[in-house]
């Protein structure tokens, strides 16, 4: 599943065709809404929103979440089953194996950017007073709320959780102030690191506990799921502590 910078990386390929405000020529795919909609609309803006990727248009958005397995190509084309096409004059945007939506109205009364690690309105403060709002909840499950931390995925969750040195079973009423400020910090940190190795083409070779039977100190990793996500943890018992009451 791809992760919040994997769709910032996305808008910004996207951008770089210069595009401008696109007309919509053709429009392809199974999507599951009235296409038509789309025809000879202006396309005003690409944006990301956590692991969610919005065609912004002047009065509607559309929304693609890729899932597990979604993919895109630009100006290509594969034999997978189409589920969004849209061509423009000179450039066209295809997307697979997705979930698309169209959203009513103005986009912000959909999403709140405050929430999106990523964004430039990222607000720290409103992260940790939703946090200690969830006094019971685990920090591998917490990482993983898209309402709290909009674009943090399973890989991140994991580094996050190995950096700032706490074990992934931890409950938010358990947590010092220092780290759950650390924790908070290090989510976006880690994002905007994420980003800049996968541009590098380098993520994997900075994982300390992803997918690794050792930690950075020759420590055995734990592989579990775990949580109410049940989403494949990567720990360390012996550097990561357990906080408790």
């Amino acid at each position: 599943m791809p992760e919040g910078p994997s769709i910032v990386i996305l808008k910004d390929l996207i951008k770089a065709l210069h595009l401008g405000k696109p007309e919509v020529l053709e429009v392809a795919g199974n999507a599951n809404f009235d296409k038509d909609r789309l025809l000879h609309e202006k396309i005003q803006d690409f944006k990301s929103w956590g692991k969610h990727f919005l065609i912004r248009f002047n009065d509607f958005t559309i929304r693609i979440h890729f899932m597990l397995f979604g993919s895109y190509l630009i100006n290509e084309h594969k034999k997978a089953p189409l589920k969004l096409g849209l061509i423009f004059k000179k450039d066209e945007l295809n997307f697979y194996t997705c979930k698309v939506d169209l959203l009513e109205g103005n986009v912000k009364k959909h999403y709140y950017w405050e929430n999106d690690v990523m964004a430039n309105e990222w607000d720290s403060n409103a992260a940790i007073k939703k946090l200690k709002e969830k006094p019971q909840a685990l920090v591998c499950d917490v990482l993983l709320d898209q309402q709290i931390f909009s674009g943090v995925g399973n890989i991140i969750k994991n580094e996050v959780l190995y950096r700032t040195r706490i074990h992934p079973l931890t409950k938010i009423e358990n947590l010092p102030p220092a780290k759950l400020k650390a924790l908070v910090k290090e989510a976006r940190n880690y994002s905007f690191d994420f980003l800049k190795w996968k541009k590098e083409n380098t993520l994997s070779k900075h994982w300390e506990v992803y997918s690794k039977k050792e930690c950075p100190l020759k420590h055995k990793i734990e592989k579990k799921e775990i949580g109410k996500t049940h989403r494949q943890t990567y720990f360390c018992k012996k550097c990561q502590k357990l906080y408790a009451s």
